[in-house]
Formats: C-alpha cells, sequence, structure tokens
C-alpha cells in the first residue's frame, strides 16, 4: 500500500508530500490544476520514462519519492528484493528518483542503488495503473488473452508445461531445418573435417608435450654454454685457476684452524659444525657438477628432430588454436560435427521423429490449455456482463470466446475475442466495432473489478476512468471503485461528485500564481473542506445553501451505503 508520496520540482509542483490511507483516495481539482501531473510523477517513481522537460523551469533537477508498506500476501515482491539483496525493515519500502538536468538519474530503494529494468518490476508488483490508456487496451485484440489467462493460476501453471514443451519443439524444428540447410554444402565440409581430423590425429600430440620440447630444445641448443658453467663452477669448488686450492681445500683449511681453536676455547665449536655442513653440501654438489658434466653431450640429430617436431606443433597452432590444449579441443569438436555430418540422414530421420512425437505432446498440452482459458473465457464474460448490470447497463451483453488457431505460438494456439452487445436485440460483435467511449470505461472498470481480486497488486490507479460517464452512471461507477476499495487501496483521479463522495481520504489539487510563477499546491480535505469541493464539483461557482446541503446528503449516503457493505 501506498503511504506518502513526495514531488519536487516537478512540472508545476515546487514541492508536495501527501500522505495516502487504505480504501478509496479520491484526487480532485480543476482541469489543468496538476491532477495528472501528480500521476506522472507517480509513474515515474513506479519506473515510467523520465524526461528533463519535467523538471520545474529555473530549478535542476526534480526528485519523487514514494513510501510503500507491504503485508504478508506481497510475497513476490519480498521475493525480488530478497533476490536483489534489498533489505526490508518493518515492512517499508521507500523507492527514491532523481533526475538532474544534465540527465544524469539517480535510483534508490531502500538505500540501495539500482537499475531501471529493476525499478520497472518492482513497480510493476506494487502498483496497477488504470486510465484511459488502458481503456483503449481493449481495443486490442492482442491483449485478450493475457487478460483470460489472469483469471485462473490453473492456466498459468498449465501455461508453464506447454510452454517447456514448446520450445523444446522450436528447438528441434531449428535442428531440422540446419540439418537440411546444410544438406547443400554437406560434401565440402565433410572433405575439410575429414582432412583437419587426419591432420591433428597424424600429429599424434600429447597434452604437456610442448612445455617438455622447449626444456628439451633449450637444453641441446645451449649445451656449450651449459659445458662451460658446470667445469667453471667445478674448477671453483676442487681447483682454482692459478694453482691454488679451490673452496673446498680452503675450507677444509678454516675447518682445521676452528678445531684447533676450540681445544682451548669452546665458544667457537658450533662454527666448527656449521663449516662441517657447508663442506659436505658442496663437496654434494661438486659431484653432482662431475657427474652433469659428464652426461652432458651435444647431439645435433636430436636438436632438429625436437626443433622439427616444434615446427610440426607452431603450424598445427596456427590453424587450430593457441595450444595443444586448444587443437585437442577443436579435435573432439570437428571429431562429433563430422559424425553429425556423416550419419545426417539416420539423424534427421531420428529428430523428425522426435518432433512428430513432440508435437503430440504439445497438442496434448495445449488441448488442455484450451478447456482451461474457455472456461475462464465463459466465466469472465458472464462476471463481467453481471457488473455491467450493476454499471447501469442493464441489457449490455459482454461474450468472451475461445477458439484454437491453427498455428503453435508461445502462448498456444488460442484466439481470444470480446464479443459486445450494450442494447437487448442487438447482435454482439467485436468489442472494436461497437463500443463508445463511456462503455469502454464502464467495461474497463467491470473487468478490472473482475480481475483484481486474483492479482497480488494491492494498490490500484484509476486515472480519469469516468470519462464520458455522468448522472445515474456515475453513482454505479462510484459504488464499483468503491467496493474495490474495500480490499485494494486505490488511487482516482475523478471529476465525478458521485465518485468524490465515496472517498475515505479527499485530496485536493490547485494551481496558483506565487511570485509571478505558477504553482500546484495539494492538500488532503477535512470534512468540512470536502463538503464544499463536492459543492464545487456539483455546482460549480454557484454555491449556495442548497448545493451545501446537496454534498453534505452525498457525502452522508455514501458513508450509510459503505457502512452496509
Amino acid at each position: 500500500m501506498l503511504k506518502s508520496l513526495t514531488v519536487t520540482n516537478f512540472a508545476l509542483i515546487e514541492q508536495a508530500s501527501i500522505e495516502f490511507t487504505a480504501g478509496l483516495n479520491v484526487l480532485t481539482g480543476e482541469t489543468g490544476a496538476g491532477k495528472s501531473i501528480l500521476i506522472d510523477a507517480f509513474t515515474i517513481v513506479l519506473g515510467a520514462r523520465a524526461s528533463s522537460e519535467s523538471i520545474r523551469h529555473g530549478t535542476d533537477f526534480y526528485r519523487v519519492e514514494a513510501l510503500f508498506s507491504l503485508d504478508e500476501n506481497e510475497q513476490q515482491i519480498f521475493d525480488l528484493l530478497e533476490e536483489q539483496g534489498i533489505g526490508i525493515e518493518e515492512g517499508e519500502l521507500i523507492i527514491c528518483r532523481r533526475l538532474n538536468r544534465n540527465g544524469k538519474s539517480v535510483i534508490v530503494v531502500n538505500n540501495c542503488h539500482v537499475t531501471l529494468q529493476l525499478l520497472r518490476k518492482i513497480g510493476s508488483l506494487l502498483v496497477d495503473m488504470h486510465g484511459q490508456h488502458e481503456n483503449q487496451v481493449l481495443l486490442n485484440p492482442e491483449a485478450y488473452l493475457g487478460i483470460v489467462d489472469d483469471r485462473s493460476p490453473e492456466i498459468a501453471c498449465q501455461l508453464d508445461e506447454y510452454r517447456q514443451c514448446f520450445d523444446e519443439w522450436q528447438h528441434q524444428k531449428r535442428e531440422i531445418e540446419k540439418i537440411r540447410t546444410a544438406a547443400a554444402q554437406r560434401e565440402q565440409r565433410l572433405d575439410m573435417l575429414t582432412w583437419q581430423t587426419q591432420e591433428i590425429k597424424n600429429a599424434a600430440l600429447v597434452r604437456g608435450e610442448e612445455e617438455e620440447l622447449e626444456k628439451k630444445i633449450s637444453r641441446l641448443a645451449n649445451s656449450e654454454k651449459i659445458s662451460q658453467s658446470v667445469i667453471a663452477a667445478y674448477e671453483f669448488l676442487n681447483h682454482h685457476s692459478k694453482g691454488n686450492n679451490g673452496i673446498l681445500a680452503a675450507l677444509v683449511e678454516v675447518k682445521k684452524s676452528l678445531e684447533t681453536i676450540s681445544r682451548y676455547d669452546e665458544s667457537l665449536a658450533d662454527k666448527t659444525a656449521v663449516v662441517t655442513d657447508v663442506i659436505y653440501q658442496l663437496e654434494e654438489i661438486s659431484t653432482c657438477l662431475r657427474d652433469y658434466g659428464d652426461a652432458l653431450e651435444y647431439d645435433p640429430q636430436l636438436l632438429n628432430k625436437l626443433q622439427q617436431r616444434m615446427d610440426v606443433i607452431y603450424k598445427l597452432r596456427k590453424k587450430y588454436g593457441s595450444s595443444i590444449e586448444e587443437i585437442l579441443d577443436y579435435y573432439e569438436q570437428a571429431q562429433n560435427e563430422l559424425s553429425v555430418l556423416e550419419n545426417a540422414d539416420f539423424h534427421l530421420e531420428q529428430l523428425t521423429k522426435k518432433r512428430v512425437e513432440q508435437e503430440q505432446k504439445l497438442t496434448a498440452f495445449a488441448h488442455s490449455l484450451s478447456e482451461l482459458r474457455q472456461q475462464a473465457a465463459c466465466k469472465l464474460g458472464t462476471e463481467v456482463t453481471s457488473h455491467l448490470k450493476d454499471l447501469s447497463m442493464p441489457n449490455a451483453q459482454f461474450v468472451v470466446t475461445c477458439k484454437q488457431g491453427s498455428h503453435f505460438t508461445a502462448q498456444g494456439r488460442d484466439e481470444v475475442a470480446f464479443l459486445f452487445s450494450a442494447n437487448k436485440g442487438e447482435v454482439k460483435m467485436p468489442l472494436m466495432k461497437v463500443a463508445s467511449g463511456g462503455e469502454l470505461s464502464r467495461l474497463a472498470l467491470a473487468i478490472k473489478t473482475v480481475c483484481s481480486d486474483h492479482d497480488a497488486v494491492s494498490t490500484l490507479v484509476f486515472d480519469e476512468i469516468d470519462s464520458g460517464i455522468g448522472g445515474q452512471t456515475g453513482q454505479a461507477v462510484a459504488e464499483k471503485i468503491a467496493q474495490i476499495a474495500r480490499y485494494k487501496q486505490v488511487l482516482c483521479i475523478t471529476h465525478l461528485p458521485q465518485i468524490a463522495a465515496v472517498a475515505d481520504r479527499h485530496i485536493y489539487i490547485e494551481k496558483h500564481a506565487k511570485e509571478d510563477r505558477t504553482v500546484t499546491t495539494i492538500t488532503s480535505l477535512d470534512d468540512e473542506e470536502r463538503v464544499m469541493e463536492l459543492t464545487r464539483m456539483i455546482a460549480g461557482c454557484d454555491v449556495t445553501e442548497t448545493a451545501v446541503e446537496n454534498a453534505r446528503q452525498m457525502i452522508r449516503f455514501a458513508k450509510i451505503k459503505k457502512e452496509k457493505w
């Protein structure tokens, strides 16, 4: 439920903060006062397209903030927020959207920055907007299927199963088309893949081989330098170039000197042990160098063989991948494709058989889906017709037909039509051909009344749904909206006093001059102010005692009716 809306620097609204209540919140005011501007601001915070043209002249930004309270029935919004890591404290959700004149937009939900796409998802779960545009949706047959589907949770479950089957059927169709399209190029592709796989196979590549080859080639190519270094290191350890003792002989002398010292002073005994360990380690290194040098030999034939092997690998890398791993991966893929091409006819036959079986399943799912839709369509037509009678259309007939078409789609095979007759004896015709503006408004309200008890959205917005309606019909529309407001929060922009009379909260929107500027102000009316606004709506400028009393009576009678409900 929407608890409050704060708007700053939006069009004619300089600063406004409005609190809303449960039930019916009515917004009234003179034409052009800014009622639609307020709704536009509200849609902005729900994810509508933002434009810098809406920033109030003389300011650099606009800001809209909405505070919602959530209850346990709105599990979808809780799940979505949890999935996005957005916390909720005490069941409150604060959405804030700011747009600067340079086009920079900031969207914050409970102190978390979010994308416009996520904001739209959140907004669609919080509020159901219904205005004159939505009335026109009734003239679009493509929207009818969705209206029928929303009437039954069973349809949603069946549609999910159908879509899974449909997706697999479509996948099989694409695979069959791919095989048939490739038939013309099949032989050429077969030849190329056969040659490529044979080339890689003949190379007999081994994973990790390349690194080992590089090490061997490096050792053989630099064997002379390695030999010289081994000899030099061995000589330094054992013989000095000038005939002096090598490092080992010198360390033996050091050890002897330390042992002599230790006989008279034990403080250097531990140093003797260290030198002894060093001698042992260097002797081991000396032995290793000698053995390594003895085993070292230069083999130009082996070096050439290894380099030729590296050339083979290098050529394959230029064609099939940057490493042996990638070449072998390509080889496996090419073999798989080769297998498919070599068995294309058999594969096509098997795939075609599977698709026939899948289409039988799809047909069964579509049939079950159609049965559910036909039941929902019949029920929708009956219920909407009943509500139309309450809306001063006693002879109206609204029929929803659902017939299977010839083609499968992601939505099934069904084609839905809305047929309507406003008067007794008239033939029911497609809605787009016979409904007037006022009839469309009442139809939209009747459908919304029927459907609203099935959706989880807790707030409905009616933007001048009373367009083209007046008199006795206006009273019927008012009662219908008030009944919806018994279990939904409703925000309703209206010019009808009948609707304003049944409000739980009445908000007045007024436009006036302030320091040579036009400003829209928004006020929540108390009981007496509400009477005077209702009087204005009834009598215009001709405010008389009779008009005031008439307004009081409308409010009084509305209250009595609501208490009876």
